[in-house]
């Protein structure tokens, strides 16, 4: 038996634009996605190789209820993917550790998936680089690639265009994820992207990231899907304001929500404007961490 055991980071979106909605019915993006120092964590154990499709078999176990642990899973679907696209048959024992809030916009499902990519391709010594890899994990999301790739970039396209940029560095994050559930399609599906009238300025915040700004990186976040979830969930918009009022630099929901998240200079600041947010009763996932970039 061989065994590996893999962190899978959540991202949150420091602007987050959409430029147009398509003919084909798909959104262009423009945003900067950042990964924080939230995982989940994978421990994969293969067994001997079969030789026969028979011998296939994926097991998905976790600490989390509610998960489904069939194919309906994306940890699962990237283990059929990565076995048919190397003609592997073996059997496959998955834990996950889950960490990262559930239906979240933090990439949860996404992140796990891009770290079985890598675990399989290690176990099986399969020799496929970073660009290998993100071109699997497209077929499975569009925010794969982006946690394949596990650093700091401009999303553009559809979501599937990456380019690097220097990460968001030297502060503390809070994040609150309150008790609700949002759909991103039905974001997306409600959101008048050709007639939105604000849109954050993403290359200045490049710049800000390039020169450490963290002032000039906190002034330019903004997520124009806020224009339709907070209308739905009022209760985004309570804890962006609690967060700014207890000495946040900004402010803004991640993805398509409902997570909020806020950007700090001080951690014992943040620590106790989560406190302060915890007091208010609208949340029990609350969590003060830092970026991170692989």
């Amino acid at each position: 038996m061989r065994t590996i055991t893999k962190k899978a980071y959540a991202k949150v979106n420091l602007a987050l634009d959409v430029l147009r909605r398509r003919e084909d019915g798909y959104h262009e993006v423009k945003m900067i996605m950042q990964n924080l120092d939230i995982y989940d964590e994978l421990t994969f154990s293969v067994y001997e190789n079969g030789t026969q499709p028979s011998n296939r078999k994926i097991t998905i176990t976790t600490n989390k209820e509610g998960i489904p642990t069939d194919s309906r899973n994306l940890i699962y679907k990237a283990v059929e993917l990565m076995f048919d696209e190397y003609g592997i048959e073996a059997e496959i024992d998955i834990h996950l550790t889950k960490n990262i809030p559930v239906e979240a916009g933090m990439a949860g499902g996404s992140t796990d998936c891009a770290a079985t990519l890598h675990a399989i391709n290690e176990l099986f010594n399969l020799g496929a680089d970073t660009k290998k890899l993100m071109e699997l994990g497209v077929k499975l999301g569009a925010d794969v690639p982006y946690c394949v790739m596990a650093k700091t970039a401009l999303s553009e396209g559809i979501g599937e265009v990456l380019t690097p940029v220097e990460p968001l560095k030297d502060c503390y994050v809070l994040v609150v994820k309150p008790p609700i559930s949002v759909s991103t399609k039905m974001v997306y599906t409600n959101l008048n992207a050709n007639e939105l009238e604000k849109h954050p300025d993403v290359d200045g915040m490049i710049e800000a990231l390039k020169i450490s700004d963290l002032s000039g990186v906190a002034s330019r976040m903004e997520n124009v899907l806020e224009t339709v979830t907070v209308h739905m969930h009022p209760e985004i918009e309570t804890i962006k304001k609690a967060m700014k009022e207890k000495g946040a630099m900004n402010a803004i929901m991640s993805g398509s929500g409902p997570t909020v998240f806020g950007i700090f200079d001080d951690e014992e600041v943040a620590k106790m404007a989560a406190e302060h947010i915890r007091s208010l009763g609208v949340s029990k996932e609350i969590f003060v961490t830092v970026p991170v970039s692989e």
